[in-house]
């Protein structure tokens, strides 16, 4: 898969882990970014540089591996529609990609030294969690985190009422045994939603999905996808103990 490589490195940073490389795949349909990342991460060595794949996806609905193909839905309420349905390999339910979405993968390998030492999957999802708070708050966006529902959701309070707990970012991710990751994030910037309400987002029937857009943000993709890349580097460049062993998928999205 070839992109504009970006690099976000801090001369700071020169005796640390080298910075992930940003590559910028404009729209690209999801079979073939798929494909592309189990390419590359079967063609990795120890020295290959970790990347983050910056990508807008025509619509698509994704299947993770313990996905139940009844959450995609049908009859009165969902029309007909040509939208592909693809299995993948990452943790979670049926999600949407589509449009107007902020999709971000992450080729990392977990095993190597991190800053205070290797890095694990509880905590590579927390650092990619605080990186899309971090960016819903530059736009005064309140975005929290929901026990045992990974991903991020939109926090109550007097700008948020009407929206309270509705999803406004996915989190899905394969670590293999050999800790290098793929799959990634997505942030809602301004989509159609209508396909959400096709299926039970992540598994859970009534979940409420919503945009930047809807909670009246208006912000160009390509600014939002800077941010979300930018504060990706910024949170795994620091520092956190170890505690645990890596899993081989994160079961969200």
């Amino acid at each position: 898969m070839t992109g504009q490589p970006i690099s976000y490195l801090n001369p700071m940073q020169a005796n640390r882990p080298a910075a992930p490389l940003i590559r910028e795949l404009g729209r690209a349909d999801y079979d073939s970014v798929f494909a592309a990342m189990r390419a590359f991460t079967d063609a990795r060595t120890p020295d290959t540089q970790d990347e983050l794949w910056i990508v807008e996806h025509p619509p698509v609905f994704t299947l993770g591996l313990g996905a139940d193909r009844g959450h995609l839905l049908s009859g009165p309420g969902v029309p007909a529609h040509d939208i592909p349905v693809v299995q993948t390999d990452r943790g979670g339910e049926v999600t949407y990609h589509g449009p107007g979405q902020v999709v971000i993968y992450l080729l990392m390998d977990l095993r190597r030294n991190k800053p205070g030492g290797k890095l694990y999957a509880r905590q590579f999802v927390n650092k990619i969690e605080q990186a899309v708070i971090d960016v819903l708050a530059a736009y005064n966006l309140e975005g929290e985190r929901v026990a045992g529902a990974p991903g991020i959701y939109i926090a109550g309070g007097p700008q948020s009422q009407a929206h309270a707990g509705a999803k406004i970012a996915a989190l899905g991710l394969k670590v293999r045994g050999n800790g290098c990751t793929y799959h990634g994030v997505s942030l809602n910037v301004a989509m159609d939603l209508s396909p959400f309400t096709w299926i039970n987002p992540c598994g859970y029937s009534g979940l409420a999905t919503v945009d930047m857009r809807t909670m009246g943000v208006e912000a160009p993709l390509a600014d939002v996808q800077q941010a979300l890349a930018r504060a990706l580097v910024r949170h795994l460049a620091e520092a956190e103990p170890v505690a645990e062993a890596a899993p081989e998928t994160i079961n969200s999205n």
